[in-house]
């Protein structure tokens, strides 16, 4: 989430005329204010009050939160440092989850305390039983290395997984680079969930490259529901994945690895955006991966307050929690959307760390019946909250 250490002036300037013109803004990180559209006039409609679509509701597991801290004790050999350094020292947050053979394995973004950023990231891995109390691995799972993605990996790092199934048994990983100027959404696959092959940019090989250094992060793959597996799944012949934390924008790919933005008028369409006034006033990210449900697509996502022009229900800068439903038939318009958060930071080590007032939800699983849903705080620990399926 380095959004928020990272806007320029140019995106604060466009921040604060999306609150003076009360519409949402149409704008993208690194200077990519002109290359979106909206899909259609549907694509922002006025928050309705039946929520009965919605996945909730969830109950912090304050008796255990937060789950997972700083680390100080493991060590790694970094192999472009060629030095061992605390690779989780300073920071854990930001996980995605996946249940497998009945455990569930959280890969989650880890941060040391050295470098130009005082901070590189790397993804590392836990194993719990019951969903709540994990046993951490040693070293990362996937971290920036003497390798063909090192440019655009070093010294920012690796960060911000979310991770699905195929239907052949194989787990793809989105996750976003940081090089010290752009982020980039990147691709890994993996059979274990340990060992992790890099496949490059998502969009490398889209419209000749042309968003291939354009900002872009948080990929949220379109998935169904398998018991327990949340497996990738094709609407009308292609997959989908929901990207973007500013709005959110679409892409589209026939194998998981090469993904193509979807673009309208030249420009990237996009699926929603901020809603002046609201608690998401200032940006959309997206959260878990989307999830085909008999209601349509439902996609828990992230967003921002902005500082003038938001709600004053939320301190300013606050990351809380919304759900929103599109349409199977057509996965870029929005059925509905609610009209309020449904998570939003009120505890201590959620408001107080790295970055203030931040609950940012990553990672979603059912095991033995029941939602686990994993979310970083304040970009410094990882908490979870619950919900007894019916």
């Amino acid at each position: 989430m380095r959004i928020v250490k990272r806007l320029n002036f140019l995106n604060f300037l466009l921040f604060i005329a999306v609150a003076c013109n009360q519409q949402a803004k149409q704008t993208a990180e690194t200077g990519t204010a002109n290359d979106s559209t909206k899909i259609s006039s549907e694509t922002n409609p006025t928050a309705i009050k039946t929520e009965s679509w919605t996945l909730g509701p969830f109950q912090k597991a304050d008796d255990l939160n937060p789950i997972m801290g700083p680390d100080s004790t493991t060590k790694f050999y970094d192999p472009i440092r060629r030095d061992s350094v605390k690779w989780e020292e300073k920071d854990v947050f930001n996980p995605a989850a996946v249940v497998r053979n009945g455990q569930v394995y959280l890969l989650y973004r880890a941060e040391d305390k050295i470098g130009k950023f005082a901070g590189t990231s790397r993804v590392g891995l836990a194993i719990s039983q019951d969903g709540l109390h994990f046993k951490r691995m040693p070293k990362p799972v996937l971290y920036p290395d003497n390798d063909f993605m090192k440019k655009y990996e070093w010294e920012g790092g690796c960060e911000d997984p979310r991770v699905v199934e195929t239907p052949e048994g194989t787990y793809v990983m989105t996750y976003t680079t940081y090089d010290g100027k752009t982020a980039r959404l990147c691709v890994a696959t993996s059979k274990d969930l340990q060992t992790w092959k890099k496949h490059g940019l998502a969009f490398e090989k889209a419209h000749n490259g042309k968003y291939k250094d354009v900002w872009s992060k948080s990929g949220a793959i379109v998935c169904q529901r398998n018991g327990s597996k949340l497996v990738a799944t094709k609407i009308n012949g292609k997959y989908w994945m929901y990207w973007g934390d500013t709005d959110i924008f679409i892409a589209t790919s026939d194998n998981l690895l090469d993904w193509t933005p979807m673009e309208e008028n030249n420009k990237l369409a996009i699926a929603f955006g901020p809603r002046p006034g609201q608690f998401d006033s200032r940006l959309v990210e997206p959260g878990p991966p989307a999830m085909l449900t008999d209601d349509g697509i439902l996609l828990i996502y992230n967003s921002m307050n902005l500082d003038k022009g938001g709600t004053a229900d939320l301190p300013a800068g606050t990351y809380a929690a919304g759900q929103i439903l599109l349409d199977p038939k057509n996965p870029t318009k929005v059925l509905q959307r609610t009209a309020n958060y449904f998570m939003k930071p009120d505890k201590d080590y959620e408001i107080t760390g790295q970055v203030g007032n931040v609950c940012f939800l990553e990672g979603l699983v059912n095991l033995n019946n029941k939602w686990f849903l994993y979310y970083g705080t304040a970009d410094s620990k990882i908490a979870v909250a619950t919900h007894e399926a019916k």
